[in-house]
């Protein structure tokens, strides 16, 4: 594909300064058998490359833009902010009327500190807990990406699966021995692991609802007997809802399944596309951050005034009446029509949704629950449906553990669109 194309032109000049031709490892697009494609620009659905084609963009920048590309209520405050200077290393009046309004849309967060990303924040809220509570060891579950600090990278799903690394070299053993990784979905050995090491564990992180195995649902009862198990321990728990958060409703996947965390991670959309994140939490907690308490954290460009008028913006346009509603009434409708088409054509595959966020696990027809039973979809008949969709003017995420995106941007017109391109693709695999 692109063999003759200013995007393949310039991917073979960014190899030559760019490791692999790309600044983050799945847009190598290698998982699915071809180069990666060049953007130039995006507006509404649509994201557009170097070459002028325009593609239905289900990637929304890995999910942050929610409102659609180019939304004008934010482009207008992001220039507004332009005109006033791009960075002061200074406190601004916008990343406090940003953070007062994440912390009376998000329920257990009572402050909230901005950092720069969401790597950022789950590994400032990692430094934090082990502070609070003089422990040092962490629990994740398998598949579970929180970013690529050190003690993240074990089982880590999402890029490092895409590219079937199973860890990373430079992690020291000393720092990987402190990450302790258990199934997600799986009750007893959560339990086990909690009974032998609950006193060592400072904090237990997770996606309420993973994304970067691809989507799967918490089963009834699993988040809540995380909370309870951690809160018999003194472990703090830890949402990591950079996808979820202000994705699953403006209270994020905490509200919607009305299980609280001590800390909450975001990003992504809390910035309207820029790059931004935050953790807060409980304030007795947080008020062990400097420069109240001992702890250190901090970065020059935290709460910069063009990612806090892009994210006010957006969280403005999401606290509308219907917003959410409407999420899921199209991301509903591209789930029935995908499970339709695989269904005339006899093709595994399971569409996993929670609310504007989906995953076609193909090689599958039961639901996914864990990683393990991510790791045997049939990662090539994806690869065949990426490329074949992408020809046909749609944009997916580029790995088969990664989510898809729905916007208020993609109208049933655009949704029915992408569902007839959608049968003919189906229909082409099965011959």
């Amino acid at each position: 594909m692109h063999k003759n194309t200013l995007s393949s032109a310039y991917f073979r000049e960014a190899c030559a300064v760019i490791p692999g031709g790309v600044n983050s490892p799945v847009r190598a697009c290698r998982s699915v058998g071809c180069d990666p494609v060049f953007m130039d620009r995006a507006d509404g659905p649509f994201i557009f490359d170097v070459d002028g084609k325009g593609y239905i963009d289900y990637v929304c920048s890995w999910g942050p833009m929610i409102l659609g590309h180019a939304h004008p209520e934010v482009t207008a405050a992001v220039n507004a902010a332009l005109d006033g200077g791009t960075s002061f290393g200074a406190p601004t009046w916008r990343e406090v009327e940003l953070a007062r309004m994440i912390c009376e849309c998000v329920p257990s967060m009572e402050q909230v500190r901005l950092v720069n990303s969401g790597t950022e924040a789950t590994m400032s809220a990692i430094r934090l807990a082990r502070g609070y509570t003089g422990r040092k060891k962490i629990l994740k579950f398998d598949g579970c990406y929180h970013g690529h600090a050190d003690s993240f990278l074990v089982k880590a799903g999402s890029g490092v699966a895409t590219l079937g690394i199973p860890g990373s070299p430079g992690v020291p053993e000393e720092i990987a021995s402190l990450t302790i990784a258990v199934p997600f979905n799986d009750p007893q050995s959560l339990r086990e692991i909690i009974d032998r090491q609950g006193d060592d564990i400072a904090a237990v992180i997770v996606e309420p609802v993973p994304a970067n195995m691809g989507v799967v649902r918490p089963i009834d009862g699993f988040l809540a007997l995380l909370r309870s198990l951690t809160r018999e321990r003194g472990i703090l728990l830890i949402f990591d809802e950079v996808i979820t958060g202000f994705r699953l409703g403006l209270g994020g996947a905490q509200a919607r399944f009305d299980v609280m965390p001590d800390l909450t991670c975001l990003g992504k959309i809390i910035g309207g596309g820029l790059p931004v994140g935050a953790y807060g939490g409980r304030r007795e907690i947080m008020e062990q951050i400097a420069p109240v308490g001992p702890i250190y954290q901090a970065g020059t460009l935290s709460g910069n005034p063009l990612a806090t008028a892009a994210g006010l913006a957006t969280l403005s346009v999401l606290s509308r009446p219907g917003i959410y509603e409407t999420l899921e009434d199209r991301a509903r409708m591209l789930e029935e029509g995908l499970s339709e088409c695989a269904a005339q054509t006899g093709i595994s595959c399971r569409i996993q949704r929670v609310g504007s966020m989906m995953t076609c696990f193909f090689g599958r027809t039961g639901p996914v629950t864990n990683f393990q039973e991510a790791l045997q979809s049939d990662t090539e008949q994806y690869a065949r449906f990426y490329r074949l969709m992408l020809e046909e003017g749609v944009a997916l995420a580029p790995s088969q553990f990664e989510a898809a995106f729905v916007s208020l941007a993609h109208t049933q017109d655009f949704i029915e669109g992408t569902l007839d391109v959608a049968e003919g693709v189906f229909r082409t695999l099965i011959k």
